[in-house]
């Protein structure tokens, strides 16, 4: 068997592992569906009304946003449970045992895939509930959702790097959350980037999670008429930038976790 197998059957006990964690401390999974359906109810039925979308219901063109932040602050996990094992001194264990160096790694970010999924399917009937609808072929939402964990599971690499180069599961907690509210934020998930100012509009055109947004809203048939949409070639082809910058960043941040890991599980 070729060292590549070796390490994904090393990282699938890994996963499982931390799999079992959340069995036996739920509170991990409920918190963090809390937190995605308060921003469902607020901006449904708090924000809302004051938020005109031309061309598409409010409420269909906002959980495009809602999922792929959900999917982003779920990877955001990835960066704490690496902390705790290293603060805990599980990794000097695993390093005493013959497995694969990337099993930690592809068991990590592998379970937080899992976890995501588990999550986008309350969120899935949440969305429902509060009037949200596909319009377009089975195959276009499943091609929706294999992006969108793709792009979860991009971020869980980010995050391995944050979680591995901070000194304590409380700075892991801040700086693997942190960065995500004003990339969230700051792009086409619960407003149209034709209202930010003139300088403002480029930058959130081109955040990669407004790429990710507008692609989902294509492949659901919940995008917004032309004038809310943007402009270039951001608003003209989401699903490959999307793909772009999904690729781009595992790229860069999976040999750059590894890095990581070995120079911090050597210490």
């Amino acid at each position: 068997m070729s060292a590549l197998a070796f390490a994904f059957l090393d990282g699938w006990v890994v996963a499982k592992r931390n799999l079992i964690k959340i069995k036996r401390i739920p509170d991990l999974l409920l918190f963090s569906t809390i937190q995605p359906v308060m921003f469902v109810v607020l901006f449904a039925y708090v924000f809302g009304g004051a938020i005109p979308i031309p061309g598409v219901n409010y409420r269909e063109y906002l959980m495009a946003g809602i999922f792929a932040q959900t999917v982003m602050f779920g990877s955001g996990i990835t960066a704490i449970g690496l902390a705790d094992d290293l603060q805990k001194g599980i990794i000097d264990r695993f390093r005493s045992l013959p497995m694969s160096r990337a099993a930690v790694l592809v068991g990590r970010t592998t379970s937080d895939l899992l976890s995501n999924l588990l999550v986008l399917v309350i969120m899935v009937i949440c969305g429902l509930l509060v009037g949200w609808r596909t319009h377009t072929s089975a195959v276009e939402v499943a091609a929706g959702f294999l992006l969108l964990l793709a792009f979860g599971y991009a971020i869980s690499w980010v995050a391995a790097v944050i979680g591995l180069s901070v000194s304590s599961v409380e700075v892991a907690q801040s700086a693997g959350l942190i960065w995500m509210f004003p990339v969230t934020f700051l792009s086409n998930a619960f407003i149209s980037t034709s209202t930010l100012p003139d300088w403002l509009q480029p930058v959130a055109e081109w955040n990669p999670f407004s790429s990710v947004v507008l692609a989902l809203r294509d492949l659901w048939g919940n995008a917004p008429a032309a004038i809310a949409r943007g402009d270039g070639f951001p608003a003209d082809h989401p699903i490959l930038l999307s793909v772009f910058y999904i690729i781009v960043m595992l790229a860069i941040f999976v040999p750059l976790s590894i890095t990581k890991y070995r120079k911090a599980a050597g210490k």
